[in-house]
């Protein structure tokens, strides 16, 4: 029987936090949930509230946290680009001076880390698919730069950590992820996407549609990231997380207003700044390694993820209504 283990999960009240908590406890084991809740959410949390083997603790990493744990599951910092570019500096902070704090956390107890990185470490990139040799085409002083440039440094902490200090790390470069719990408001193209056909306002596509994206299921990462850090210390990383299947994002538009029988009309505006024209992970050693790859058709996945913002929208009318 496996060993019951104390585990920290930073950002646990987010949109990957949240289920990599539920997995962790049904498979156990005592979570403790830090979160300074700035994107996180306890509604994502409600279902462990009443477990013995769940807590929370309202913290931001920026800061240095005292706790004896035996891993650490590092995925504190807001993704989407509205949130990262809000306060741009300390979203800096968070990847930078937290992954400092975690990291120093883990040798002090001797504890293994895993940094949840992402496929924003490769840029607008020149190869395609992308495999985890590749530097990446990362612009260091650009809007986006505050996300992709500080996981890209929390990286070289995690990898400096191990080579001076012999941490045992993981490290997953997550790609495009999507599910039930994304928030309405992140600017993700998934929850725009959803939330748009739903209330039938015109689904807004930036650029001409053509640039691509590869989407996994929440289950599916969730599980890839149990077995990183649950691999031995032979396999450190960085390992790709996520689908190979690439759609365009008129492709996507397409199959959401299928699905939800949407009345939207399609708009297109202006593609951002640094916005990269193609993602598809290569996943060979999360094969080989891990035994890993997704098994959630985009499809199948949408269908559940249509199915919670349909039950958020609703539970969000009504409380209009009532106030």
């Amino acid at each position: 029987m496996a060993r019951k283990k104390r585990i920290l999960v930073t950002g646990g009240a987010g949109f990957l936090g949240s289920h990599l908590c539920e997995k962790l406890v049904d498979g156990g084991h005592e979570v403790l949930c830090v979160d300074n809740f700035y994107t996180g959410d306890k509604e994502n949390l409600a279902g462990l509230l009443g477990s013995p083997r769940f807590e929370i603790i309202r913290h931001d990493i920026t800061f240095p946290l005292y706790l004896e744990v035996d891993e650490i599951f590092n995925l504190a910092c807001p993704a989407s680009p509205i949130h990262y570019q809000y306060d741009p500096v300390q979203t800096t902070k968070t990847s930078v001076h937290g992954s400092i704090n975690m990291l120093g956390l883990a040798k002090r107890l001797r504890a293994k880390i895993l940094q949840a990185s992402t496929s924003e470490v490769y840029g607008d990139a020149e190869i395609h698919p992308q495999d985890e040799t590749y530097w990446g085409r990362v612009n260091p002083i650009g809007p986006r730069s505050c996300y992709d440039e500080g996981k890209r440094c929390a990286e070289t902490l995690f990898f400096d950590y191990r080579r001076q200090h012999n941490l045992s790390i993981k490290v997953a470069r997550i790609f495009n992820t999507y599910g039930p719990r994304l928030r309405p408001d992140d600017g993700r193209v998934v929850s725009n996407f959803i939330v748009q056909a739903l209330t039938n306002q015109p689904i807004t596509i930036y650029g001409d549609g053509q640039q691509t994206r590869s989407f996994c299921y929440v289950d599916d990462v969730i599980d890839g990231l149990v077995k990183l850090m649950d691999t031995n210390d032979e396999v450190v990383g960085p390992v790709n997380l996520g689908n190979p299947s690439e759609v365009t994002m008129m492709g996507l538009a397409e199959l959401v207003i299928e699905l939800t029988g949407s009345r939207s009309a399609i708009e297109f505006k202006p593609l951002p700044l640094d916005d990269p024209r193609q993602r598809q992970p290569n996943i060979k050693l999360a094969r080989d390694r891990l035994g890993w790859g997704p098994s959630v058709p985009l499809r199948d996945g949408l269908v559940e993820t249509i199915a919670y913002f349909e039950n958020f929208i609703i539970a969000a009318d009504r409380a209009g209504a009532a106030a």
